[in-house]
């Protein structure tokens, strides 16, 4: 029986690949001999410069050579090498400076080459569809090169043309990446070693999405409707009928990279804005729509004169389950409450912790490794500290990576690295803290509405301080307006779904025999410059008059009450 060729392969299949190239173990025999000869000269290089003390006047010539080593390789170490060029706190700087040439500055091939896959998927030659064709790329990837062009309507687009022969290099290097995994397992800490396979696995479903240049339209058109109401992000426009899985045609993007300091200065943005938009649209990936960028490095991101950020690459992209969401958003909760059982707990549904595990004994240890940054100095910590730390567990618990979490990781630890980038102080938790504050505290849906009740109770007792704490998070970002979140909250209180709140906040109001005038008095003083005493009872009376005139009398007493503590009133 013919077992398929690699290029005929129109998704990833480990088994498949292996079949193949089992019989034709000369093929792999030769791509590893390839890779550990590239690799080998690399690392006695640099061996030999320390050892003659050379290091210092060599390390840009090492710097280059690794450069071109990871190109040499192809694909699948470019990327390896893409993910480096976006930490710059991992790589040293003159490193750093050469692989991000990885990500748009690579070997490109002919414009005969192009013009030939074109006619070859479009069914029509360059000139039929284009008017105008740059005569070189713009851009050269890993995956493809990107030309500047114009349509016979006008309109400016980029055309993106796959590199010829790509699967059958990816696919054997996949094979002996799996190899090597597998191999490997037994010899790393059971956190490396665990399911090692299945994240070579998911890389490799990643990559066969990434090459099908038709799935990465729809990628674009999803991502593009999740954000369209979201000023701050643009997404260029698909041209359908010039695209295919090797060709795609897209809007052309008249902007620069975040990384360009000099460029961006020039047309007069703030660097810590743009880093804000970044971050914030991630975290909107992760935890409200659960569909997410995971290869967010400086060749995929351009900022625009009017401020805005473009993603203009949605070839590697993940989806997260409902439940996977609620879970994170959980996390989060639990770790602000310090209540390291549930975070225990979290892990396990999560994957990071097989089920059945002992919670009991490694809660401490979590509260050991994590505390501080739930601490007061939480702004010291940035994501890399924070993973640093958790790894520390990794090594005496059985704690694993689950493959999906693979690139939940990378994209965190690479937005993370543009941020560093742009700005050598930023902390992710400075961003990521006040963002789900504000979603905590809006309780959009039912779930972020029972976390919220989670937070501001504990053992049954109302807890103050924590919604000081949330508020005042939240207030970091000068855009949140608290208006509309009081009147989420009065609307909230009034329905069925808040009776278990308005008769928990009542009792707060009371408990310990006393009435709690002086928190009241100190939370309004929190949001006073917000609101006004007439803007708070507008906004409540309004989502009172969606209710029947009886409910809504039972409740303006209580309301009465609180009015007159705000306004420094005694309440009778």
């Amino acid at each position: 029986m013919n077992q398929p060729q690699p290029a005929q392969l129109r998704c990833y299949d480990s088994g498949a690949i292996a079949r193949y190239y089992r019989h034709r173990p000369w093929q792999v025999i030769w791509r590893a001999l390839q890779i550990i000869w590239l690799l080998g000269v690399f690392v006695v290089s640099m061996q030999l410069d320390r050892l003659w003390g050379q290091e210092e006047a060599n390390k840009l010539k090492r710097a280059a050579q690794l450069r071109t080593t990871l190109t040499q390789l192809g694909p699948t170490f470019i990327k390896v090498g893409q993910a480096l060029s976006t930490r710059p706190d991992l790589i040293r700087q003159d490193f750093l400076a050469e692989l991000i040439k990885l990500q748009d500055q690579l070997p490109s091939f002919s414009k005969k080459i192009a013009s030939l896959t074109i006619e070859q998927e479009l069914g029509r030659t360059p000139e039929e569809i284009y008017s105008y064709l740059s005569p070189e790329p713009v851009a050269a990837a890993s995956l493809g090169q990107v030309y500047q062009a114009r349509l016979h309507s006008g309109d400016e687009v980029a055309v993106k043309v796959q590199r010829p022969n790509l699967v059958p290099i990816i696919t054997c290097d996949l094979f002996l990446m799996r190899w090597a995994a597998g191999w490997s397992a037994p010899f790393l800490p059971l956190n490396l070693g665990h399911d090692l396979t299945q994240i070579v696995d998911e890389f490799g479903v990643k990559l066969f999405e990434e090459i099908d240049y038709l799935n990465e339209g729809r990628n674009a058109e999803k991502f593009a409707d999740n954000f369209r109401n979201d000023p701050k992000i643009k997404v260029p426009k698909i041209y359908w009928p010039y695209c295919s899985k090797r060709v795609l045609t897209l809007e052309w993007i008249d902007g620069f990279k975040l990384t360009d300091t000099a460029r961006v200065r020039q047309a007069n943005l703030n660097p810590d804005d743009l880093v804000e938009i970044g971050v914030s649209s991630g975290l909107q990936q992760l935890l409200e729509f659960g569909f997410f960028h995971a290869d967010p490095h400086p060749g995929n991101l351009f900022a625009m004169p009017d401020g805005r950020m473009t993603y203009i690459d949605f070839g590697m992209m993940d989806q997260l389950e409902q439940e996977t969401k609620e879970t994170l958003v959980d996390a989060v909760v639990h770790l602000v409450n310090q209540d390291y059982p549930k975070v225990a707990q979290d892990f396990i549904q999560l994957g990071f912790l097989a089920p059945g595990t002992d919670i009991e004994s490694i809660a401490p240890a979590l509260e050991a490794v994590l505390g501080e940054a739930i601490g007061a100095n939480v702004g010291d910590f940035n994501f890399k500290t924070i993973t640093d730390r958790f790894s520390e567990l990794m090594y005496d618990y059985p704690f694993r990576v689950p493959a999906k979490f693979a690139l939940i990781i990378r994209s965190l630890v690479t937005q993370e690295g543009l941020a560093l980038s742009l700005n050598p102080d930023f902390k992710i938790v400075e961003i990521a803290y006040p963002y789900v504050a504000r979603r905590l505290l809006m309780g959009e849906t039912p779930s972020l509405r029972r976390r919220l009740i989670d937070i501001l109770f504990k053992e049954g007792k109302f807890q103050w301080r924590r919604l000081e704490n949330l508020i005042t998070i939240a207030q970091t970002n000068g855009e949140f307006d608290l208006l509309p979140t009081a009147s989420h909250g009065f609307q909230y209180l009034l329905s069925d779904e808040g009776r278990y709140l308005r008769q928990q906040l009542l009792i707060a109001l009371t408990e310990d025999d006393r009435l709690h005038t002086e928190e009241v008095q100190r939370l309004w003083e929190l949001i006073k410059p917000d609101l006004s005493p007439s803007r708070v009872l507008e906004a409540a009376w309004g989502a009172i008059s969606d209710f029947s005139m009886e409910r809504a009398t039972t409740l303006v007493p209580p309301m009465a009450s609180l009015a007159a503590v705000f306004q420094g009133q005694p309440s009778r």
